[in-house]
C-alpha cells in the first residue's frame, strides 16, 4: 500500500516545520502543506488526499470556512481538526464537519503532541484498509438475502468491564459478515444497503438468535452476561414490536432481563410519541432500554429524564482525548454524575488509552467498552476472554 496521503493546512512555518517532524517520526507519510483554507481547497483540486489535517485560527479563510469549502468541494478525504482555541470550539466545528458528511478521525488540541498523531495515523490506517477496494462482493438485494438465509450473518461481541471490580460483566452484540470469500466484512460495508432494502428488521432477529444462544453457552460455564443489542429507533413505528420480541425471546428460551436494547439515533420514528410508546413497552416487557451515543446527535437531557431507560452510553466523541481537555472532563463527569442519579448504569464507549481509562475511574463511571479493553469477538473467543478474566462468580 502506498504512503498516506496528509494534506496540513497551517499558517505558521514553524508549526508546519514541527508537524512534519512528528509526522517523520511515526512512520512514512507524504505530506503537503497549504497556509490557509483557500490555498488548500486549490490543492484538494489538484490531488486526492487521504487525510486532511486543518487549523482552527487561520489568515484569510478560516478553518471552519475551509470545511464548509471542503465539503462542497466532492472530494472525500478524512478529516481532523487541530486548534490552540477552546475544546468547545473544535468539538463545534467537528459537528459542523460532520453533519456536513465530511468523516472526523480526530480533534486534537495545540500544542499537538506525538501521541495524539499517532492515534490519528493508527485510525487512518484502520479506515484505509477498511475502504481497499474488493473484487466483490456484490451488496445487492439477493447478496444481503443471501447472507442472512444462509447465515453469513454473525453476531459478535465486545466486551464492557466493570469499573469497580475490573471483570467482563455485559457485552454489546456487533453483526459481522462471514464472507465465503472476502473473509470478515464490518458493518460499514454491508449496513447501508440492509437498510436501502428494509432489512433492519430481520437483522434484529438474526442477531437476538445468536445472542441469546452464545449467552445460553457462557451459562452452562457459570457466566451470566447481559447483552446489548443495536435497536434502529424507526422499528419503534410498529406499535407490537414489543409483544413480538418478548414472544420471540421467549420462544428461544432467552431471558428478557438479560437482553438491553440500545436505541439508535441514526433515525427516529415518522412520530415522537411512537418513540415514548415503543420505550416504554419494551421496558414494561422486561427488557433494558439504552440511550445509545448520548452526547451526539438529537439526545438531550430531557429526552433522558423522560424515556425508562436502564443504561447510559456516552458516546466516544465525549471520551476521545477526554483527559486533555478541562472541557471534556468536566462534561464526563456531569453526565456520569446524573446517569448515577438517576440509577442508570453508565457506559462509556470508545475507551481506547490507560489516561481515559483512569479518568472515567476517578469519576465513577459504571462501565467501560472499547479497543483498550477488547475489540468485538465471536462468541468462543468471548468465552475465553469470560475464562482469563477469572471465575464466575458464585
Amino acid at each position: 500500500m502506498k504512503p498516506s496521503s496528509i494534506l496540513i493546512v497551517e499558517d505558521h512555518p514553524f508549526q508546519q516545520l514541527y508537524l512534519q517532524n512528528l509526522f517523520n517520526a511515526l512512520g512514512n507519510f507524504h505530506l503537503e502543506f497549504a497556509a490557509e483554507g483557500r490555498a488548500a481547497l486549490a490543492c484538494l483540486k489538484q490531488h486526492d488526499f487521504d487525510l486532511v489535517l486543518t487549523d482552527l485560527l487561520m489568515p484569510g479563510m478560516d478553518g471552519v470556512q475551509f470545511i464548509q469549502g471542503l465539503a462542497a468541494s466532492g472530494s472525500k478525504p478524512a478529516l481532523a481538526i487541530m486548534s490552540a482555541a477552546s475544546r468547545r470550539m473544535l468539538m463545534s466545528a467537528s459537528l459542523a464537519a460532520r453533519n456536513l458528511g465530511v468523516k472526523v478521525i480526530g480533534v486534537i488540541s495545540k500544542p499537538v503532541k506525538s501521541a495524539a498523531l499517532r492515534n490519528l495515523t493508527d485510525q487512518l490506517g484502520n479506515l484505509r484498509q477498511a475502504t481497499l477496494p474488493l473484487p466483490g462482493p456484490q451488496i445487492d438485494h439477493l447478496a444481503i438475502l443471501g447472507a442472512l438465509d444462509t447465515g453469513e450473518l454473525h453476531a459478535w461481541f465486545q466486551p464492557k468491564k466493570s469499573l469497580a471490580n475490573g471483570r467482563i460483566v455485559a457485552a454489546e452484540a456487533l453483526v459481522r459478515w462471514l464472507h465465503p470469500e472476502h473473509g470478515v466484512l464490518l458493518p460499514a460495508l454491508f449496513l447501508p444497503a440492509l437498510r436501502a432494502f428494509d432489512l433492519e428488521e430481520r437483522l434484529l432477529w438474526c442477531v437476538l438468535e445468536q445472542a441469546i444462544k452464545a449467552q445460553a453457552q457462557w451459562r452452562m460455564r457459570g457466566y451470566v452476561i447481559p447483552v446489548s443489542i443495536n435497536l434502529p429507533t424507526h422499528l419503534l413505528n410498529s406499535p407490537d414490536l414489543a409483544d413480538r420480541a418478548l414472544e420471540f425471546v421467549l420462544e428461544h428460551h432467552g431471558i428478557p432481563g438479560m437482553i438491553c436494547f440500545e436505541l439508535m439515533e441514526c433515525s427516529m420514528p415518522e412520530n415522537i410519541s411512537n418513540f415514548y410508546a415503543g420505550a416504554c413497552r419494551l421496558r414494561i416487557k422486561g427488557f433494558g432500554l439504552s440511550q445509545d451515543d448520548f452526547g451526539q446527535g438529537y439526545s438531550s437531557y430531557m429526552h433522558l429524564v423522560s424515556t425508562p431507560f436502564t443504561e447510559l452510553k456516552i458516546d466516544r466523541a465525549l471520551v476521545q482525548g477526554c483527559n486533555d481537555s478541562e472541557e471534556l472532563t468536566q462534561a464526563l463527569t456531569s453526565i456520569v454524575a446524573l446517569g448515577r442519579q438517576l440509577g442508570l448504569t453508565v457506559v462509556a464507549e470508545g475507551v481506547e488509552t490507560a489516561q481515559e481509562l483512569a479518568l472515567l475511574r476517578r469519576i465513577h463511571c459504571s462501565q467501560v467498552q472499547g479497543f483498550l479493553i477488547s475489540r468485538a469477538v465471536s462468541s468462543c473467543d468471548f468465552q475465553q476472554l469470560l475464562t482469563q478474566d477469572g471465575p464466575a462468580a458464585d
